[in-house]
């Protein structure tokens, strides 16, 4: 708050007149020696006009402009040097506790705010900022639409492409027997064997990761014949020819298994052998449908290392023995399953070592077996990831590492009335599932027969002779 009063006559300051200078005599005077000293600067300079108006110049420079703040009297200051100098403002700023003809006191809430004329050029700058909001709108704006396009475009990125169903205008064209299922997807299935109608054994084979119904079948011709084995296998979800399913588990894993033996009449009870990946359907059939089983062979089965009742330290020190590239793919799958797509595509990191088919996870068995197998003709490979990589590769690694609806060292035997065929089959050289793992599943569970291969590695399925024996100890 800033008062003006003209320089007034003597005989006026030497009386205390209540309108035109509410002060005493002493404090007058005071005031009239501190406005002479400072030197007011003329209105032409300032562009101040005070109470006397435009024309009034002697008025002007003769004007005395005490602000107050609470009971106390600011001197005002004569340049800008004055007020940026912080010396400067505290001789000119002094206190002049005066007794003021009115009861009360004068009392100022606001700071006090020197005039315009005397403010420097960067305090005028800062003012003039303050009274245009909208330049802080425009880049409030500009800041909120660039975070925008940044979510959309992350958004984007870790959204997988739709699948390319089979059959459908786009998609891939359907070559192989299917079935509908009762939630409306077709599942696609292969008979091999002896026909079913002459088969003393029925066994439902189930692919693991990267393979689909067309897997090489490595059992001898003589042995089938003898044993008079029937096999059906099926494109799980999302691979090969099957439609994606968005809902895909442990549990409708082994529902599909259930439902394509009905509609294929294998009857009350058949076998179901599950390889790598295509262990976790088989858990899902002791689980869910244990009185559908005649038996059950898991080989080299996929382990998931956040089963309950593993002990931790030994499931972190195995899990530490993968390579960190698989270990970093499996805590996105576990945990955060929305990146995994993105984890899985991006080409900043390595991702995952069977994805990206690294020869390093491969024991020394595994590449002599390879190097095999790559002479026998697989014009059915193509077909395995022909529908997106999102819902067969990707969605198998996030149910199979994912968090399972039980805890199968919880389970009970299946098969309490007869003798129990249930079977684990690996390799002790195994680099992609540690047989520490097996071992101690096995152990918690004692109505499984556990069978070791010393030299064995992830695929002894294909090894010589393995899967004889594997078929052998199954329908003994």
């Amino acid at each position: 708050m800033v008062f003006c009063f003209p320089q007034m006559p003597q005989a006026l300051t030497n009386s205390a007149c209540p309108i035109l200078c509410p002060f005493p005599t002493a404090a007058t005077q005071r005031l009239r020696r501190n406005n002479a000293r400072c030197q007011r600067p003329s209105p032409a300079s300032t562009g101040h006009t005070p109470l006397g108006g435009a024309g009034n110049s002697q008025a002007s420079q003769n004007c005395c402009i005490i602000p107050f703040t609470r009971n106390r009297c600011a001197i005002p200051f004569s340049s800008s040097a004055e007020w940026n100098s912080g010396s400067q403002r505290k001789r000119l700023t002094r206190r002049a506790h005066l007794r003021t003809p009115f009861p009360g006191k004068v009392v100022l809430r606001r700071e006090i705010q020197p005039p315009k004329a005397y403010l420097s050029d960067s305090s005028l700058r800062h003012q003039s900022a303050q009274h245009k909001p909208e330049t802080g709108m425009f880049v409030t704006a500009i800041i909120v639409l660039a975070v925008s396009v940044l979510v959309v475009r992350a958004y984007q990125k870790i959204q997988p492409p739709p699948p390319k169903i089979c059959g459908s205008p786009n998609g891939p064209p359907v070559t192989s027997p299917r079935i509908k299922l009762s939630d409306g997807r077709y599942l696609a299935y292969r008979e091999r064997g002896v026909p079913k109608e002459n088969s003393k054994y029925k066994i439902i084979l189930v692919h693991g990761f990267d393979n689909s119904k067309d897997m090489i079948l490595v059992a001898s011709q003589e042995l089938i014949e003898e044993l008079g084995i029937y096999f059906l296998s099926f494109d799980r979800a999302g691979y090969g020819e099957s439609d994606p399913n968005p809902k895909r588990s442990v549990k409708s894993e082994a529902f599909d298994i259930q439902e394509l033996a009905d509609q294929l009449q294998l009857g009350d009870t058949f076998y179901v052998l599950g390889f790598s990946m295509g262990g976790y359907p088989i858990w899902g059939c002791l689980k869910y449908i244990p009185h559908r089983l005649a038996g059950a062979a898991l080989v080299a089965p996929v382990v998931n290392y956040w089963w309950p009742s593993f002990p931790s330290n030994l499931s972190r020190e195995v899990f530490k023995k993968q390579f960190l590239r698989d270990q970093w793919s499996l805590r996105v799958a576990h945990n955060i399953p929305q990146l995994l797509y993105w984890w899985l595509t991006q080409k900043w990191f390595p991702s995952s070592s069977l994805i990206e088919d690294n020869p390093e996870i491969s024991s020394t068995n595994d590449k002599a077996i390879i190097e095999k197998m790559s002479e026998i003709p697989t014009p059915h490979q193509s077909k395995v990831r022909q529908q997106g990589l999102f819902e067969s590769l990707h969605r198998d690694v996030m149910v199979g590492f994912g968090t399972w609806e039980f805890d199968p060292m919880h389970l009970t035997n299946p098969l309490p009335q007869t003798s129990s065929s249930v079977h684990i089959w690996q390799g002790y050289e195994d680099r992609i599932v540690p047989a520490q793992l097996q071992r101690y599943v096995s152990s918690r569970l004692p109505w499984i027969q556990y069978h070791e291969v010393p030299d064995g590695g992830h695929l002894i399925l294909y090894d010589n002779g393995i899967f004889d024996s594997i078929l052998r100890a199954l329908l003994h």
